[in-house]
């Protein structure tokens, strides 16, 4: 257990608000619950004999989407903006109230429900930053349905793997994404998924975009406006459904290690719950005030902070459509703040090294009027110390990391701005959350000592908010989860605890390598490169980046006999892993040698690898089979970068 920091700043009341909730859970959330408006109140907060590891507030009967729309417009609050929405890319902008988005949520709920849509079915949404997608999303929690967004980046294997598994009744798409500098076809995309499937929808509700409008599958494919408009012009609307705070909410796909997807479940009470609290006390948001996620909504930060978080604590939030550089310059983060009041900007690291990339100097900050903005939040990978001094030396404002997963759908560990903030320290993401108790753990599953390195675990229960299982896989939930380290809740992050008590994120124990943010599976690429009809074995590392924190690198052993050269080989090997994970994968090395370095048991050197090509400090592990293999990996890569290889 951690206790308060002994530098904690006088004002702060994390100390206080962490101890009541140690003291006692159940009365901490079930306060914290009152923020929420229940069709039937929870009469239990929480039920240890329910689910895998017990569930929060069974029995209690909810809508999630009346708590993100109807209530403010009932508290008279309905010609506040809700959404703003700004597309530099397509030069579009709109606001649209709470009144508005009542409106048309109600509208969409009814086709979807005209359609056969009901409790319990699911609804795939691949859709770009489009008010559309967010009205979705709310509409499908209108009426009891499951939603699960898929990220328009994913093509079209990854795309099928996750319908197969959701068993969609309807997808809801676009006809195209829109990027600085091109177009990306989604429908062609989406239908490929389709076919390549087992599960088929019977239903695709396509928004047609003037970009590049789609054509539509004769006897499944609905045009979105049309289908809209007809039913807003009959008068149609839906009202909301009563759910159990336990039903399902959303199903977020996360890597996994093999390759396959695990769906993250998120539930309707706890996340609402969890939410709501973290907006006032994590990130200091009052009702009204204007906050941005400059994420994406296929990426659980966009599920919890761009639609959900804000919503529900009834303030603006805002959709955007851009990137943090290029649309136009690495000044449109600072355009979007002062043009629209944005109080706090929560965004991942890798942004700010772009801009910083681009604008080393912070020039394009000045005259910039940037009054209402307060706070900047960092999360998604590790924020490395440099980048957040810059941006606390441009900014001016407090600069917070905080360290969370799409299996938790909230901070585990952070700053906690709303009850005070406490003393910086570079390179931790502060201290736990209340509902978080966070232990650093050996392989035994024992404590370490406070500045020791280990596997960051915490104490079940999870707190409200956080996963109950995976879809349809409770098993799968407990092997990946729970039973490497009984009565803990493993998250493959590895750090130490200081003798403050702020906790540091170090990286990850598994293969999953941080992408600009993005969770990937290095074993899903291996499974790409290796279907390659000239490659006999392979391994994928991540490697340090200043941009994107990690880009993975390829090392690909050719079949005996292949006469091509390897460049040609590679070459096609990052077409392959582009087409089929997709860009946002960000692989572009592929290297080619002799041999794997492995240990006498058959184990790739993964991380020994790794150290190889971030060019830092490394030794020849006792277990290695031939330790050449090492040194080649070493001298290839020198002679690929063009530099002297460090042994």
């Amino acid at each position: 257990m951690i206790a308060a920091s002994r530098g904690s700043a006088a004002h702060s009341r994390y100390g206080e608000v962490y101890e009541a909730w140690r003291r006692d859970p159940l009365a901490f959330w079930g306060q914290a619950a009152q923020a929420i408006d229940w069709m039937r109140p929870p009469s239990e907060v929480f039920a240890p004999s329910l689910g895998v590891y017990g569930r929060w507030f069974p029995g209690a009967v909810c809508n999630t989407c009346f708590n993100a729309v109807d209530r403010h417009v009932d508290a008279g609050r309905g010609s506040q903006p809700a959404i703003i929405y700004d597309s530099p890319v397509t030069g579009a902008k709109r606001v649209i109230s709470y009144n508005g988005l009542l409106s048309e949520v109600r509208v969409l709920a009814a086709v979807l429900r005209d359609i056969g849509v009901g409790k319990g079915d699911r609804v795939v949404i691949y859709m770009p930053m489009v008010p559309e997608a967010v009205v979705g999303m709310l509409a499908c929690a209108r009426i009891g349905a499951i939603h699960s967004v898929v990220f328009g980046g994913f093509a079209a294997r990854e795309l099928a793997q996750r319908i197969a598994d959701a068993e969609p009744k309807v997808i809801l798409s676009a006809s195209c994404g829109i990027e600085p500098s091109r177009v990306v076809a989604y429908k062609p995309l989406l239908d490929e998924a389709i076919d390549l499937s087992p599960a088929k929808p019977e239903v695709c509700l396509i928004l047609q975009r003037p970009q590049a409008e789609a054509s539509l599958v004769k006897g499944r494919d609905l045009d979105w406006t049309e289908t809209v408009n007809r039913a807003r012009a009959a008068g149609k609307a839906a009202d909301c459904t009563p759910v159990e705070a336990t039903d399902p909410l959303y199903i977020l796909y996360t890597s996994g290690t093999t390759g396959k997807p695990k769906g993250v479940v998120r539930d309707n009470g706890g996340h609402m719950v969890a939410l709501t609290w973290s907006m006032q006390n994590l990130y200091g948001i009052a009702p009204g005030e204007v906050f941005w996620a400059a994420s994406d909504i296929g990426w659980v930060v966009g599920h919890s902070y761009i639609v959900y978080g804000p919503l529900l604590s009834g303030c603006t939030t805002i959709l955007y459509e851009g990137k943090p550089v290029g649309t136009p310059d690495a000044g449109a983060y600072w355009r979007v703040i002062a043009e629209h009041g944005v109080a706090t900007l929560f965004t991942a690291p890798t942004a700010f090294r772009a801009i910083r990339k681009e604008d080393p100097q912070g020039l394009l900050i000045d005259n910039v009027d940037m009054t209402n903005f307060r706070a900047l939040f960092l999360a998604g990978e590790r924020a490395d110390p440099d980048t957040v001094q810059w941006a606390e030396r441009v900014l001016n404002v407090p600069v917070i990391d905080h360290w969370w997963q799409t299996e938790t759908g909230w901070a585990i560990a952070g700053n906690p701005l709303g009850l005070g903030a406490l003393p910086v320290k570079h390179g931790s993401a502060t201290v736990p959350m209340p509902g978080y108790d966070v232990h650093i753990l050996d392989e035994a599953g024992q404590d370490q000592p406070r500045g020791v390195m280990g596997e960051i675990a915490v104490k079940l229960p999870l707190p409200p908010g956080c996963l109950p299982t995976l879809w349809r896989a409770d098993e799968r939930f407990r092997e990946s989860y729970l039973e490497a380290l009984p009565g803990f809740y493993k998250t493959s992050d590895a750090g130490y605890i200081d003798e403050d008590g702020y906790l540091f994120v170090m990286g990850r124990t598994d293969d999953i390598i941080n992408v600009a943010g993005h969770r990937l599976s290095t074993g899903g690429m291996e499974e790409v490169i290796a279907a390659h009809p000239d490659v006999a074995e392979c391994a994928v590392v991540g490697a340090s980046d200043p941009v994107k924190g990690e880009v993975p690198v390829g090392f690909v052993v050719l079949k005996s006999g292949v006469a091509r050269p390897p460049e040609e080989i590679e070459a096609e090997i990052v077409a392959r892993v582009r087409a089929e994970i997709g860009p946002v994968a960000a692989f572009k090395l592929a290297v080619t040698v002799a041999r794997l370095p492995k240990t006498r048991s058959g184990k790739i050197l993964r991380g020994t690898m790794k150290k190889i090509t971030d060019g830092e400090t490394w030794s020849v592990p006792a277990t290695i089979d031939d330790p050449a293999a090492l040194d080649e990996v070493a001298a290839v890569l020198a002679r690929r970068r063009g530099r002297a290889a460090a042994p």
